[in-house]
């Protein structure tokens, strides 16, 4: 019996990842190492690169699509097509330039002016050239607060060694939290419609009289929004006030 060999790529879950940070840090490397297991020290990037890569999640078989943009920095107009079209993003920075670790700050407000209808974005802080501790110039305590205060998680890596460089299925992870809770949330008001068209073209009264007190009212209650039952079922108004 020949191998389960898996889902085409094609019908593979797809969540795409942005590379964001100054010139210099290490981005392109990092990305490189990620897809190939190889450092690359003297990549000069002309332009934003693409690059997919199949992971295990959970279990599952995802495709993860880094965008590298390395040389675009500069290019308002361009960054921001890029954020738009961006699920994850990863704000990279090296250890050994504290300059880049301020522009951080920038970097997010750009990306958080761009994503200004997303309740939550799914951002990984990431400190590069861990390898390099003795010209440390960002301490881990510094990085740690910064990421506390963003609310998001912060890894340091090494592109050199690979250090943590696995560590991008942790911003996949939020990825999919994400979409899941954008379906569920979507769903819910599809069902909230539902409701209440049904509720405007029959007799409410009558739904809600002959209905179990403990049960259906209180799915009824639920979509519609508006809880008028109380524990004895006394009262029982769900066309609300006029």
């Amino acid at each position: 019996m020949a191998a389960n060999k898996g889902k085409n790529q094609s019908s593979l879950a797809l969540h795409k990842v942005i590379m964001v940070g100054s010139g210099g840090v290490g981005k392109s490397a990092l990305t490189l190492q990620f897809m190939y297991d190889e450092f690359v020290e003297d990549y000069e990037p002309t332009k934003a690169d693409s690059y997919r890569k199949k992971v295990v999640l959970d279990g599952e078989e995802v495709q993860i699509d880094i965008l590298d943009t390395a040389g675009q920095e500069d290019y308002a107009a361009i960054r921001d097509n890029y954020f738009r079209s961006g699920e994850g993003f990863l704000l990279v920075f090296s250890i050994t330039e504290h300059e880049s670790f301020s522009a951080t700050d920038e970097f997010r407000e750009q990306i958080l002016r761009v994503k200004a209808e997303e309740d939550k974005i799914p951002l990984l802080l990431v400190g590069n050239k861990s390898d390099l501790e003795d010209r440390r110039q960002v301490s881990g305590d510094e990085a740690r607060g910064k990421a506390e205060e963003w609310g998001v998680q912060y890894v340091e890596t090494s592109a050199k060694t690979r250090a943590n460089v696995d560590k991008v299925p942790m911003l996949t992870h939020c990825i999919t939290k994400q979409k899941k809770a954008k379906i569920i949330g979507a769903h819910g008001k599809f069902m909230l419609m539902i409701m209440l068209v049904i509720i405007n073209s029959i007799d409410i009264d009558w739904l809600v009289n002959n209905t179990a007190c403990s049960g259906s009212q209180t799915v009824v209650s639920y979509f519609i929004g508006i809880v008028y039952l109380n524990q004895s079922c006394i009262n029982a108004n769900l066309k609300g006030p006029k």
